[in-house]
């Protein structure tokens, strides 16, 4: 079964509990970036989980990657959700990035997102309507309007989606930084949940880049996708909804049980209908957890089940969490609307994954293709 090296696991821990889960509430409440978190990663060298041992990395596998989102999302969605984006780009990086970013990424010093999603092609983050185009001096131009950009203002630079320059094929990848001419953030992110991601819309006007740039070859954009990205993502979207699961049922359990009916004498877990209710939840977060861990065996041992796995173990667990978390604020009641209880925020940061592309919608077309033997695209 997939797992994390105690070592490794001793300094998620660590951040997790005397960093991400102290600053959280803040985090949500102000909108915050998720910045103390987010360094204690770096100075733990957890942001090089991914990068290879002869750049300075942990050379881990994306399994690794993903149950570490898992760990921080118990505490805090917004750090876990930044955390798998960097990972995200850092998986691109690692294959087809320059060795000084490389050993940036695994030194702590670079952090990674990825720009695909854009305005004009909604969810279809495979299909980009920005362009790339030959300017003097061998340099090429980007023009882009992209929304939902995670850690937008605070990462290093962006792994960049565009259509092709001269190639046939869907896009193009690039590696462009996030405080190049041109890059502008029209306003601050401002949402129901995951606020402290620092999500936003990101514009390129004529913003030049070298065309060492390029991660991969031209026109190769969509195969770097569907080979790289998606697996990463998926099970780290899956990782980072069990991991939201596994903090509400906890913190609806010590609810349940620290708080008493004085007239009684009882306290709510006495009951079997909240039992009842606990139990369903427990089940929901096991079942997600279970599929992710074979997803994560599928990918990693090359089975041929992986893609059908990669699939539905982000759809599985995105609905797993909406429904856990509907459940945690029925058994906390009135008092589940309070912060200092915490399950308001799981519940509003668990609404991202079924949105976040692939949906969930777009999800289960796919695997409906995938089983009836249909080619996905």
């Amino acid at each position: 079964m997939p797992r994390l090296n105690p070592t490794l696991e001793k300094r998620l821990d660590t951040v997790a509990t005397e960093v991400a889960a102290k600053h959280a509430e803040t985090v949500d409440r102000e909108g915050a970036f998720p910045k103390a978190a987010m360094d204690a990663l770096a100075a733990e060298g957890l942001l090089g989980v991914l990068s290879a041992r002869e750049v300075g990395g942990m050379g881990l596998t994306i399994g690794a990657a993903a149950l570490a989102v898992e760990r921080l999302a118990r505490e805090c969605g917004s750090t876990a959700m930044v955390l798998t984006m960097h990972f995200a780009g850092t998986a691109v990086l690692e294959k087809h990035g320059p060795v000084d970013v490389r050993r940036a990424i695994a030194s702590g010093r670079h952090l990674s997102t990825v720009a695909f999603s854009e305005s004009g092609s909604r969810s279809h983050f495979w299909a980009p309507t920005s362009t790339a185009a030959r300017g003097s001096g061998g340099r090429i131009i980007l023009n882009a309007q992209k929304s939902w950009i995670t850690a937008a203002g605070q990462a290093t630079a962006y792994v960049w989606s565009s259509r092709p320059v001269e190639a046939e094929g869907a896009s193009t990848l690039w590696l462009v930084p996030s405080d190049a001419e041109g890059i502008r953030m029209p306003r601050p992110y401002d949402g129901l949940g995951l606020r402290g991601n620092d999500s936003r819309a990101v514009t390129a006007e004529g913003v030049a880049v070298a065309e060492s740039s390029r991660l991969g070859g031209d026109g190769e954009g969509f195969a770097i996708m569907m080979q790289v990205v998606l697996p990463a993502f998926n099970l780290m979207n899956a990782a980072f909804s069990v991991g939201l699961m596994e903090g509400a049922v906890a913190r609806t359990v010590r609810h349940a049980v620290g708080s008493r009916y004085a007239h009684v004498e009882s306290a709510l877990a006495d009951f079997p209908t909240i039992r009842a209710y606990v139990a369903r939840m427990r089940v929901r977060a096991d079942a997600a957890r279970a599929l992710l861990l074979d997803a994560i065996d599928a990918v990693e041992s090359g089975r041929e089940d992986a893609m059908l796995r990669v699939l539905e173990c982000k759809a599985a667990a995105g609905e797993a969490a909406l429904e856990v978390l509907a459940t945690a604020m029925r058994v906390c009641g009135g008092a589940a609307y309070r912060r200092e209880v915490a399950v308001e925020r799981y519940f509003r940061d668990a609404q991202a994954a079924s949105v976040m592309a692939p949906t969930t919608d777009q999800l289960y077309d796919f695997i409906g293709r995938a089983v009836c033997g249909l080619p996905l695209f």
